[in-house]
């Protein structure tokens, strides 16, 4: 032992250095936990209030889930377009849902409900095949791809999923439900419900039996809900996350097929939006699996129809776990729409239709449609609008061609070729030797060839349904003077001069009806035209359409003015059992005054008047009813359903008038094309019924 090691000295010495390291130490331990403190008052006292709330950050988020559309009613208040409850599976994706438990609860409904996955295209497959297979899914791409966008990742494996595994996957029924209730899953975005299936009202109401026998004759369609699925899924709900089985609507039509084409359609959950009107939904709110009225009046008037959805609005925490929901708006449907159809008046026009096409079709091969269109003609309101179309067979709704298809009018038109001469310059009273034809060089023959009605004024004229007439006042608008067997130098000016005098009546233009697709008819412009202008007075070339014939008619029964012809009355807010409160309404609107004065159109009415009286084209049609109109019958091509007999020359059969004939409360018009024979006078027939069904049901709503 050294010295140095007993040294009091040093021991000392070695001491005070071991005591100052670890005061040392706990100075530096006290200055950290003294650090720590004031850092934990800071966090709590200063800060706290922030940092809590951060802690406990959460996110609001809204669902919106289906309420019907608004409802339409009859001018006398009678609902023709209504709505049904009807239960459906929906589902609706989280933030925070990931594919493959997607795919899980896919999987487990499969097992509760049959689904037909007929609708698949490939690319649902390919869709489902990578959502299933998500190793495989990134073996399809190479090792400098994957540094891509998602976007063009993504594309490459749709392009690169192997033929053999869509074909294994179309040959796997099981597998293939499950591939179908998946795409359904996938059909918008996170908080979108997606109808996964719904009952129909062909389903509702019925037993699970009727329903078995209806899926086996196949009688009811594939993908209707039934209450036993009903029934399993609303039992195994806790373990379908996402899955609801909720009340959705559907459209219900108490009048059956009666307007159904005039009412229109609606997109499926499926279908969604319109695609080319897309933007123009998403801009107004919409979602992608929105409901939206696809044509005609359920398209005209969605803005009006398309309701206020319910909405729930989920809460989430920074996790995206789902802490709590509320319903924060009940929504409401779409508002109500008052028609200007009578609904009674309707379903008789359709009955004379289909009695007068089934008692003439057996000895007219070529006939398969007639229209009719009934208006007020003192503001446009349409009463009936009705088209009938034989389709293999069996008489079918056709209320659209009303409006959409256009017909050589003949005779009916004659009014407006009077009205013309007048504005034109021609002197009341006019005569004109009407001896059967006009004939001129080439040679051309105009005429009505066998009947000869001598010397006639416009009145006669009108009643007797002269040609020849019609021919001298189109002459003289073209400044041409008749020489037999000269020449006939009228030019397209001409034509358009006659045409322009025709479009004051609605006759080759719009009527602007509030539908869509409306037809303004068809014209041509021949580089000759000579005898056109002549079959041009007689409605033997431009075409017009049923309600262009039943708008001119009535801008002769009120006094000259073209009213527009509406199918909306009115906009309701929408109540339980009856037309809410007005929110809008659709006042009448007239288009133009036509260039004649009131003397004019006195001249023509007594024309019209008398053709339904004796000697008249019409007489006899009406009995005791006071009618004034006028016949027409056209020779024009068919060009009808039947391709092969397209060419084939045929009668169009017309009517046009309106009643009473003071006053007048109602213009129509009979349109019937595609006769083999002008004889058997379908369209007074039509016309008869129509407004005799007109006169009764006014008197029954009087007595009401």
């Amino acid at each position: 032992m050294t010295e140095s090691q007993h040294d009091p000295a040093e021991i000392k010495k070695s001491r005070r250095s071991r005591l100052w390291r670890i005061n040392l130490y706990f100075f530096a331990v006290f200055t950290l936990f003294a650090a720590l403190i004031v850092k934990l008052g800071l966090v709590q006292i200063v800060n706290g209030e922030a940092y809590e709330q951060e802690a406990s950050k959460t996110e609001a988020k809204i669902a919106s889930y289906p309420a019907p559309r608004g409802k339409m009613y009859d001018r006398y208040g009678r609902v023709v377009v209504d709505n049904q409850s009807v239960p459906a599976i929906t589902y609706t994706m989280m933030t925070s849902t990931k594919t493959e438990e997607k795919i899980s609860t896919a999987k487990k409904l499969a097992e509760l409900i049959d689904i037909d996955p007929s609708f698949l295209k490939e690319r649902d497959l390919k869709d489902y095949w990578l959502a299933r297979h998500p190793k495989k899914a990134a073996a399809l791409l190479k090792d400098g791809e994957k540094t891509l966008k998602s976007d063009q990742t993504y594309k490459l494996q749709v392009d690169r999923v192997p033929a053999e595994e869509i074909k294994a996957l179309e040959k796997d029924k099981d597998e293939l439900k499950v591939a179908a209730i998946f795409r359904r899953f996938s059909g918008g975005y996170a908080y979108e419900p997606q109808i996964v299936k719904a009952m129909s009202p062909k389903t509702e109401g019925k037993n699970d039996a009727q329903l078995l026998d209806e899926k086996a004759s196949k009688q009811m369609p594939a993908n209707d809900l039934t209450y036993e699925e009903v029934s399993r899924v609303s039992e195994h709900l806790e373990e379908l996350p996402g899955v609801d089985v909720i009340m959705d609507w559907t459209r219900k039509y108490p009048y059956e097929k009666t307007l159904y084409s005039i009412f229109g359609g609606v997109t499926t959950p499926e279908q969604g939006l319109i695609k080319d009107r897309e933007d123009f939904y998403l801009t107004r709110g919409y979602a992608r699996n929105d409901r939206v009225g696809k044509s005609y009046l359920e398209y005209q008037y969605e803005e009006y129809l398309n309701p206020k959805k319910a909405k729930v609005q989920y809460t989430e925490n920074r996790s995206g776990k789902v802490i709590s929901q509320e319903t924060v708006d009940e929504g409401r449907r779409g508002y109500d729409l008052q028609l200007t159809f009578d609904m009674e008046l309707q379903k008789k026009v359709e009955e004379a239709i289909e009695e007068e096409l089934n008692k003439f079709r057996g000895s007219n091969y070529m006939l398969d449609r007639a229209f009719v269109v009934m208006m007020d003609p003192n503001n446009g309101d349409i009463l009936s609008m009705a088209g009938k179309r034989i389709i293999d067979g069996k008489i079918t709704d056709y209320s659209i061609g009303a409006f959409t298809t256009q017909y050589e009018m003949g005779s009916a038109v004659k009014g407006a070729t009077v009205l013309a001469g007048y504005q034109d310059g021609m002197p009341h009273g006019q005569m004109y030797l009407d001896n059967g034809k006009l004939t001129f060089a080439g040679p051309v023959i105009k005429g009505s060839y066998t009947d000869t009605i001598g010397w006639a004024n416009e009145v006669k004229a009108l009643q007797k349904s002269s040609n020849v007439y019609m021919f001298h006042v189109a002459m003289r608008i073209a400044g041409i003077t008749y020489v037999p067997n000269g020449p006939l130098p009228a030019n397209l000016e001409d034509l358009n001069k006659m045409r322009y005098y025709f479009n004051q009546f609605g006759l080759g233009v719009k009527t602007g009806i509030d539908l869509p697709q409306e037809s303004a008819g068809m014209q041509t412009n021949p580089k000759i035209v000579g005898g056109l202008l002549l079959d041009e007075a007689i409605g033997q070339f431009d075409t017009y359409t049923p309600l262009q014939l039943a708008q001119y008619m009535s801008a002769i029964a009120n006094d000259g003015y073209r009213v527009q012809p509406r199918v909306v009355k009115s906009i309701h807010q929408p109540e339980s059992e009856k037309l809410g409160s007005v929110i809008e309404e659709r006042s009448a609107n007239v288009l133009n005054k036509i260039n004649n004065s009131q003397s004019d159109i006195e001249i023509v009415k007594t024309g019209l008047k008398r053709v339904t009286q004796l000697g008249g084209t019409a007489a006899g049609t009406f009995g005791s009813l006071d009618v004034s109109g006028k016949t027409g019958t056209a020779q024009a091509p068919y060009y009808g359903t039947n391709r092969s007999w397209w060419g084939t020359m045929s009668y169009n059969l017309t009517f046009a008038g309106y009643y009473p004939s003071k006053n007048p409360e109602v213009a129509f018009s009979v349109v019937v094309p595609s006769m083999t024979t002008d004889k058997g006078g379908i369209n007074k027939n039509i016309a008869a019924k129509i407004v005799k069904a007109y006169v009764d049901l006014q008197k029954k709503y009087s007595k009401d």
